[in-house]
């Protein structure tokens, strides 16, 4: 990888330069975090340990709670420092691979959701071939290709984003080194890493996100052609509403941050709007699944009752 930047390191300056926020900024977050390492842990602690929980639905569950998990250890843990030392130094090395980390799990969730709406899509449209086809080898063919198209997504962003020129302001505008931020300070033209970030994380975005409404067009269509019982409906939504409250909400912020044109702008609203998908979505996931999911609560309820 070719790096012509004379910038051996950047300044990120965080959510705020108030002190009297810091500290309460510091414990909230840092609780939201614990949160969602205790929930996401939980969950993949349950699904390895239950034998009712070894199918493909909730084995791509534990793919999505791995994938929080790491997703929130990206920014979280820098941030944190932040709010004790005021700003973050971090070098041009170590901003890339934050950068890099943050848009492969970022993507790989993407995507994710979309395998979970096909799954559901499987198992309610067409129920007696629902093993057959969502057999082990290809649930473990569908994560591996989750996984590997979100690191080939962002290994394209971090290749191009370390060959731009940065000769002097290093003073990152956010609470880790994301992409538009980091163009906002390069010196070279980013005319491409625009239309790479628009065209291909459009792309990512928008392709799982059409795969996951058309599946759900499928199952409501089905499930009121097909399906008589009002009962049989109710079963089946109640698989169906958790996926949809997670994806819309890591859909509606992401779209809505990455989607526009500007480098610059305005980086607050773009810091609150990563601050939900980052923190606030892996700490509600757990939540939403477990409520909502009476597998789920009583494989918690047996492992408390063995404790």
């Amino acid at each position: 990888m070719e790096n012509q930047t004379e910038m051996s390191e950047f300044i990120l300056l965080g959510l705020t330069n108030l002190q009297e926020l810091c500290c309460f900024l510091f414990i909230l977050f840092l609780m939201l975090y614990l949160a969602s390492m205790l929930g996401n842990g939980a969950i993949m602690a349950m699904i390895m340990v239950e034998p009712r929980l070894h199918t493909p639905m909730y084995f791509f569950l534990g793919n999505l709670s791995c994938l929080d998990i790491f997703y929130s250890t990206v920014t979280v843990p820098k941030m944190l420092a932040g709010f004790l030392s005021g700003y973050q130094t971090i070098s041009f090395t170590d901003c890339l691979s934050q950068l890099h980390f943050f848009h492969f799990l970022g993507s790989s969730e993407v995507i994710l959701l979309a395998v979970m709406a096909y799954d559901r899509y499987v198992a309610i449209c067409n129920p007696l071939r629902y093993m057959l086809v969502m057999n082990p080898q290809v649930c473990l063919l569908l994560a591996a290709a989750t996984w590997t198209t979100g690191f080939l997504h962002a290994l394209l962003h971090t290749v191009m984003t370390s060959r731009l020129h940065f000769c002097g302001r290093n003073r990152v505008h956010h609470f880790f080194c994301d992409i538009k931020p980091l163009l906002s300070l390069a010196c070279s033209s980013t005319r491409l890493n625009l239309s790479l970030l628009n065209i291909v994380t459009g792309t990512i975005a928008l392709t799982p996100f059409i795969i996951t409404l058309l599946s759900y067009l499928y199952i409501i269509s089905f499930l009121f052609l097909k399906v008589q019982s009002w009962d049989g409906r109710r079963k089946a939504f109640s698989t169906c509403t958790s996926h949809l409250t997670v994806v819309a909400l890591l859909y509606v912020p992401v779209l809505f941050n990455y989607m526009t044109h500007s480098v610059g702008g305005s980086s607050e609203r773009e810091m609150i709007i990563t601050l939900i998908y980052t923190i606030v979505t892996p700490v509600l996931n757990p939540l939403i699944y477990t409520l909502r999911n009476q597998e789920v609560k009583s494989a918690l309820r047996k492992a408390l009752g063995r404790k």
